[in-house]
């Protein structure tokens, strides 16, 4: 038996036959595209199989200023309509695509189930996307739009002592950047969120090479979306990018991850909760064996990914009574 047929033998059957439906709908590859093109048809394609969008009592589309005088879409969703006299906390979402596909409409239905779940408001930010916007642009917009909702959440009912920042794949690792950042800054987080995230530019892991092709996130693809986000190679080792390589990691944020288990970033991410917990970190990870990459959003056909949204959910929750004790 072959090495790639080994290790499609670790997928659950569900995610098989999802894995063997998009084989057959014969669509090419995002690395064969233009980035236009390609953003395109991940838009066509994010929300098949995500939940079904639910009906939330908040929803709307605002908007925070950029360092450089651009303006930064958000889409902010509620289980609950503001209350300034019951402040709601809130989560900073950043959606993943390798920094060049994927936005708010991609991840609309994913932030509304956290928001029904978890109780907390979502805050879905629509950052500037590779090649038009090069690193560290992704980056800096997460943190100004985190800095803003610390600042002027208030105005919008939120609870501002109890803030949480999260995102999948690429927006996972912009999330664990700005856990870094936030804890230079002084600005206390309840939690980190991150669903299967990356951590570096290696392909030197185990799960890099055992799942470089076949398994929904290639290596080529991998390497198409660096190629067009980073500046050079010597991008690779900034924490801004690579949050593995951060001086140190003591002090931050609780962290939860959702690590699948046939993902060319599963040891990175392992490596990465194993690096917190040796900084004092407390840290949750959650192995989900026999799903790949960007497997939260195929509810409709993995049990895998209702129980990973809850399960996050629950991680908010537990953050937000954790937080309202200390401030108490």
């Amino acid at each position: 038996m072959s090495a790639a047929s080994d290790a499609a033998g670790e997928l659950t059957a569900p995610m098989r036959a999802v894995l063997q439906g998009i084989a057959r709908a014969g669509r090419p590859p995002l690395h064969s595209l233009s980035p236009e093109q390609a953003r395109a048809a991940y838009d066509r394609m994010a929300q098949v199989l995500d939940f079904s969008p639910a009906p939330l009592p908040l929803c709307e589309d605002l908007d925070c200023p950029g360092r450089d005088g651009s303006r930064l879409p958000l889409r902010r969703y509620g289980a609950r309509a503001a209350d300034w006299q019951a402040p709601q906390p809130a989560l900073l979402y950043l959606h993943g695509g390798g920094f060049v596909v994927g936005s708010v409409r991609t991840h609309d239905a994913l932030c509304r189930e956290l928001a029904r779940r978890s109780g907390w408001m979502v805050w879905s930010l629509d950052y500037r996307l590779a090649p038009q916007y090069r690193f560290p642009t992704a980056f800096n917009d997460a943190w100004d739009a985190l800095q803003w909702l610390a600042a002027h959440g208030a105005l919008f009912g939120v609870d501002t002592n109890r803030l949480a920042v999260g995102g999948d794949s690429a927006g996972g690792t912009l999330a664990a950047a700005c856990a870094l950042a936030a804890r230079d800054a002084g600005l206390p987080l309840a939690l980190q969120l991150l669903f299967y995230p990356g951590m570096g530019c290696g392909h030197d892991t185990v799960s890099q090479q055992r799942y470089a092709s076949g398994f929904l996130l290639d290596r080529a693809q991998i390497d198409w979306f660096f190629a067009l986000y980073l500046r050079s190679p010597d991008d690779c080792t900034d924490w801004r990018f690579a949050p593995q390589h951060a001086a140190s990691h003591h002090g931050l944020a609780p962290a939860w991850l959702a690590v699948a288990g046939c993902d060319p970033l599963r040891d990175e991410a392992l490596a990465y909760a194993a690096l917190l917990r040796r900084a004092g970190v407390a840290t949750q990870a959650t192995l989900w064996p026999g799903v790949t990459h960007d497997f939260v959003k195929m509810s409709r056909a993995l049990p895998e990914a209702t129980q990973a949204v809850e399960s996050a959910a629950q991680a908010l929750r537990a953050a937000a009574a954790q937080s309202g004790t200390e401030s108490a």
